[in-house]
Parts: structure tokens; sequence; C-alpha cells
């Protein structure tokens, strides 16, 4: 290599493999059964050729230089053919913290440190953090509702901080994170590897008569600023045999769970939904979106008993409920495809819903749905509904 050949060049001259080359060009550590650590150096020690996007001592030299002329942050960065962002941002970064004086070489010296980056994930180095991150995992937080709880409430602490993907990267390479694998299954997807996602719509229309389609619902419902319009639908279960209803209130995202026994054609979705709507005060009912599903072919029966209408997305479209199928994935998280629903009793749904309802949402500002829908009931002056769910 010394003469110029090529990594994979050397590797078949000598007759050894390529990964087995890489690792005696850049060194090795190994530990062996015993738990003994082996360092191996490297067969040649290569400069860090640092790419031009960084800035150089000699570039830091004429910062410097300028700094001390009096020019400004944008001339500075004309003359260096830099954006003022990146001029701005070295000083600021790498200028002595007690004198507020920019000495290039120091500079230089900070900027080296600060790239010599740990193999050692954030979450490994820090065990309060891991142990943070983890306790929320346990609860079925999402990296990105830990990693905002992180910002809240460690105001003061840089070091208790980690990005939605630092998490997600320790819990697909336990290796650097330092959390279980198996901690990847607490996430909705319940998958233990990145994939790619890929999601075909193939469901075929069941509902014959379409009813009021969704383009005739009023504008109001649409901009989310009157309360009491709720979107619905089912999960199944392993072989269509079990379901659960879901609504959603679309204002405050506030869940409601129902509970379908036995079985889920219409007469029981009916019986359920008029039962649950019936019990809530008409200022928080206004009306009901589903899908063209055959559990709601009985719908006018719906609208008469409660005066509720009923509108329908269009075929094979069920991004015109996207509240709606938001919250059927955060509840598969619970109820996982193909298996039985049956054996879920109604506390059992409600507890599921409660634990939904009082987690905080990004879509609501970090606030969760229970309290959206406590400041609701204020606002329209309503007697006490602490039981709807």
């Amino acid at each position: 290599m010394a003469q110029g050949v090529s990594n994979s060049a050397a590797c078949r001259e000598v007759g050894i493999n390529r990964r087995t080359g890489t690792r005696w060009r850049y060194g090795r550590t190994s530990t062996d059964h015993a738990g003994r650590t082996r360092s191996y150096p490297p067969i040649t020690q290569q400069p860090r050729v640092l790419s031009t996007r960084f800035l150089s001592e000699d570039e830091r030299v004429r910062i410097a230089d300028l700094l001390r002329a009096g020019n400004s942050m944008r001339e500075i960065a004309r003359q260096l053919d830099r954006d003022p962002a990146t001029i701005s941002r070295e000083i600021r970064r790498n200028r002595d913290p007690r004198s507020g004086v920019y000495h290039p070489h120091q500079a230089e010296q900070r900027a080296a440190v600060r790239r010599s980056r740990s193999t050692q994930g954030k979450l490994r180095r820090n065990p309060a953090l891991r142990q943070f991150v983890q306790q929320r995992l346990d609860q079925h937080w999402s990296p990105e509702q830990i990693s905002v709880a992180l910002r809240h409430e460690f105001t003061d602490d840089p070091e208790m901080r980690a990005a939605p993907e630092t998490i997600y990267q320790a819990l697909y390479r336990p290796e650097r994170g330092g959390l279980d694998r198996d901690a990847a299954t607490k996430l909705r997807t319940r998958r233990r590897a990145r994939r790619p996602r890929r999601r075909l719509d193939q469901r075929a229309t069941r509902f014959i008569d379409p009813g009021t389609l969704i383009t005739q619902r009023p504008a109001e419902v649409q901009d989310r600023i009157q309360p009491g319009h709720w979107e619905g639908d089912l999960i199944v279960g392993q072989g269509n045999r079990s379901a659960i209803a879901t609504l959603v209130e679309r204002s405050t995202r506030f869940v409601m769970l129902l509970h379908l026994p036995d079985r889920h054609g219409a007469d029981q979705v009916l019986d359920a939904l008029v039962r649950r709507i019936s019990s809530l005060p008409s200022p928080l009912v206004r009306s009901l979106t589903w899908d063209q599903g055959s559990e709601m072919s009985r719908h006018d029966e719906f609208t008469a008993a409660t005066g509720v209408p009923v509108y329908f997305c269009e075929a094979a479209k069920p991004w015109q409920r996207g509240s709606n199928e938001n919250t059927n994935g955060l509840l598969r998280q619970y109820f996982p495809k193909g298996t039985d629903l049956s054996i879920h009793t109604a506390a059992d749904l409600a507890a599921v819903a409660t634990e939904i309802n009082t987690r905080p949402r990004k879509i609501l500002g970090w606030t969760t749905p229970a309290s959206q829908l406590d400041k609701l009931v204020a606002t329209l002056d309503l007697p006490d509904v602490a039981t709807i769910g």
C-alpha cells in the first residue's frame, strides 16, 4: 500500500480477505473468552483528509486577522467565500470563553477535539439518560415524545438530550446505544430492525349505499375548529373473527373504544354506537365520519336514533379520516394484527383508551387529548363528563 496499491489489490496480492486487510490497515481491538482485551495497531498511519466544507487552519488565521482589522462577519465571509453563518458559528463556538477573543490556533484545537467522537452511542455513555429513555419506552412512548420530554424536564442540562433518531439507533443498534434490542418491541411497529415503509391499500369497497359522502360534509368539520365531530372505524383480529370499534374526536384527538364481545356485524356496531353516542352531551357529538364498511349499512337507523349525521369516505381513500387511521396505528401496539381481540374485556379497552388519552401528542402542542377535552368541557359549560371514554 506504501507503493500506491489499493486496499483490495493488496489483499489479493497477499492472499487475504479484504475485511482482514481493512482490520490490518486501521487496527482493531479484540476480546478473548477470558475477557482480556488486546489492541492491534494499524500497519500504516494514514493522515486524515478533511472535507473542504470544514474550515482549515489557514482560514482560521485569516478570520482572526480580518477580525482584528475590524471587518464585519459578512465581509469576512465574502473574502473567504464562505456563508456568513459559518463565520458567525465558528467565532461563537471556538473563541476563548473567558476573554471572548478569537485565537485561530486554539480554535483549530477545539474543532479537532469536537470532531473526535466516541464510538459508543450517547445513551451508553450516559446511564441517567438511558434510564429515562428506557422507562418511557416501557410506557409505550414514542422516541419523539421522549425527546421532547427531555427538553422540557432538563432545560438546563444539555447532556440530558436525545434526538428521536438517537433513540431509534440505540434500539436498532444495541452495541452502540446500550438499549436491549427487545426494547424495540415497545415501539408501535414492534419491529426489531428497520425496513422500507410500503403499505398498499388493497381493500375493496363493501358498502353498497354510500349514503352522504365526505365531500358534502360541512366546512367547519374539515377545519377542526368546531368540537364534536368524530371519526370511526373497526380494527379487526385474526381471520376477521373479532373486532374493536374506535372513535376519535377530530379537534381534541380524544379516543373511545367500543367493546364488541360477540360479533361485529351491522347490528352489533349499531347497538354499540347508539349506546355510546347517546351518553354524550349533544355539543360533543355533531357528526360521525366512517369508511364504506358493511358494518355501517344501518347508518340511517343510527342517525334516526341519535340525530347525528354520518358521512362516508370515498372508496379506497382511508386518508380522508386520517385522525382515526393514525389512532388505529397507535392501537395496534396494544392489539397486534393477527391476534384474537375477543379476549380483551371492556375494562381492558378502557385502560388502553386512558393511556392513549393521557399521553402527550405532537399535534396538540405536546398536551394530552384528555386535557384538551377538559378545556373543551369547561368552555362549553357542560355537566361532569369525566366518565367519557
